[in-house]
């Protein structure tokens, strides 16, 4: 029997990698509390319903390992391509020259298929500091937008940011 793509590695991610909380930011955790809603989706646009999702921020003041508020979380999605994460919205962190970055968040997906991680950003749609930030320069402005999170209308502190793995819509990956 010959092996397809989907399954040289995985799908093993719920069994072994779930131990990490969503939830980044405790009740007394400054900054503006917001639901980051990830969807994944492959390139025929059918929900991937076993990946696994890290994310690393700043705090709402742009440093890292500060109390109570963790920083790093995990996630896997559910039947839907689906999760979320508690969390406040990041601050700006400074480059190593001092160039201050737009609020954003890093990304590590996992799933089946994949042989390594692949690693993203999440801006937020409509932050002024975007068009400063350095990173998302360089990305073509054609493909800036898969790299937007998008506040819901009827919830702002919502955020939704969908990761989708391939085709021409595919989410700007960075090689790191």
């Amino acid at each position: 029997m010959e092996l397809t793509p989907s399954q040289t590695v995985g799908p093993f991610f719920h069994i072994c990698w779930s131990s990490h909380s969503a939830v980044l930011a405790d009740e007394g955790s400054a900054g503006e509390r917001i639901t980051l809603h990830c969807q994944v989706s492959d390139g025929d646009g059918a929900p991937v319903s076993d990946a696994l999702i890290e994310i690393w921020q700043a705090d709402a003041a742009g440093g890292y390992n500060r109390p109570g508020f963790r920083n790093f979380g995990r996630a896997c999605t559910d039947q839907n391509g689906s999760c979320m994460f508690e969390t406040i919205k990041p601050g700006r962190v400074a480059t190593e020259s001092g160039m201050l970055q737009a609020p954003h968040v890093n990304v590590n997906l996992f799933a089946r298929g994949l042989l390594k991680q692949l690693a993203t950003r999440i801006y937020f749609a409509g932050d002024a500091a975007n068009g400063d930030d350095p990173v998302l320069a360089l990305v073509p402005e054609d493909r800036r937008g898969s790299l937007l999170a998008h506040s819901r209308r009827d919830d702002p502190k919502v955020w939704d940011f969908e990761i989708r793995l391939a085709n021409e819509c595919e989410t700007v990956f960075f090689d790191v």
